[in-house]
């Protein structure tokens, strides 16, 4: 990655559980590092895999307000806020650049920010001072058309502008280890292991056909919107993109917490 003058061309973060906004973890800890790593940001454009929509949804308030979209965790999460002004001028960009890729873009002005959105920029910008747009993906929507929506987001975003990918490089709630100390089950770790290789290949006819080349593809994604903010963010950077890992743990067994940051490699 580079950490000089210039934001790369996009990331992905896995934010795992809205835990990581408060503890003290590997990966809550890597990513209190990574905002003063980057150059700072105009603006940061988030596409959170907790926001669902048939068609890209852009957020345009302009006081987008703090979602608490989960239940049954400690109270002092429900207690967060996260400020940040919205950028709707620049939403409107967005949407705009989307529709004349040929999707139905749609503007929300009342969309607030989940925590797909929050819980990460907590930890990279905790003063909140980054004007945030949050982006929905499309769950019925196949990877190569996240790709395309990343590649058409590129067109529209500034240098200075960061566009983040929210999600799960491995996410399959129904088969954690709660009382996991670390490590990974051989199946997650053997699709974490195949995405970073391809990533590093420059494959992305693998990636894009992830539901038949990856091992254990559905078993890691019993559901696919944690894995679709990574295909925008890597369709931003272009077919010919270079990948740099930036992090790599997992929770509870088989909660993967992978990061990247993509560039144009032409």
């Amino acid at each position: 990655m580079n950490t000089g003058t210039t934001l790369p061309r996009s990331l992905f973060v896995s934010h795992g559980a809205p835990t990581l906004a408060l503890a003290d973890s590997p990966t809550g800890r890597f990513l209190d590092r990574l905002g003063g790593q980057l150059p700072r940001p105009r603006a940061v454009a988030v596409v959170s895999a907790h926001y669902a929509a048939s068609v890209p949804a852009v957020g345009a308030a302009p006081k987008p307000e703090t979602v608490h979209d989960f239940g049954g965790f400690p109270p002092a999460l429900y207690a967060i806020e996260y400020p940040a002004d919205g950028a709707p001028e620049l939403a409107d960009v967005l949407a705009g650049t989307l529709r004349e890729a040929g999707f139905p873009a749609r503007m929300d002005p009342e969309r607030g920010i989940d925590h797909g959105v929050w819980v990460p920029l907590l930890r990279m910008y905790p003063d909140a001072s980054v004007p945030t747009i949050p982006l929905s993906v499309m769950p019925r929507e196949s990877a190569a058309t996240h790709f395309r929506y990343g590649q058409a987001l590129a067109r529209a975003l500034p240098d200075d502008v960061l566009l983040l990918g929210s999600g799960g490089s491995v996410h399959n709630l129904g088969d954690l280890d709660w009382g996991s100390a670390g490590g990974a089950t051989d199946w997650a770790k053997a699709f974490a292991d195949w995405l970073e290789e391809k990533l590093a290949d420059g494959d992305i006819d693998a990636l894009l056909d992830w539901e038949r080349a990856a091992p254990n593809a559905r078993h890691a994604h019993p559901t696919s919107e944690h894995l679709m903010p990574l295909f925008v963010a890597l369709g931003a950077a272009g077919k010919q993109f270079r990948s740099t890992p930036l992090h790599g743990d997992f929770e509870f067994g088989s909660l993967a917490m992978q990061a990247f940051a993509f560039d144009n490699a032409a």
